[in-house]
């Protein structure tokens, strides 16, 4: 994962293969909680694999700020570029 957009598809497997998402729905504007209908265990089940995925340890406050899939592709995109 270097790119935005390879972090983009890394994601949208990930969301389409862990909350029965079709990947049509998971695209860069879509909101988390309204558009993919995802929860408050959703998102820290979320944090959870992107930490696996990338190694880094994630800060539960970085994500109270996340509403669409692009945040969370901003997030990773920081973590694993710092």
């Amino acid at each position: 994962m270097k790119t935005k957009q390879d972090i983009f598809a890394v994601l949208q497997q990930l969301m389409v293969k862990e909350f029965e998402l079709d990947a049509e729905q998971v695209h860069l504007g879509a909101h988390l909680y309204e558009d993919l209908d995802l929860d408050s265990i959703d998102a820290v089940d979320l944090v959870v694999k992107l930490r696996e995925l990338t190694g880094k340890k994630i800060e539960p406050d970085a994500f109270k700020a996340v509403r669409t899939v692009a945040n969370v592709v901003d997030e990773v995109y920081a973590l694993i570029d710092a």
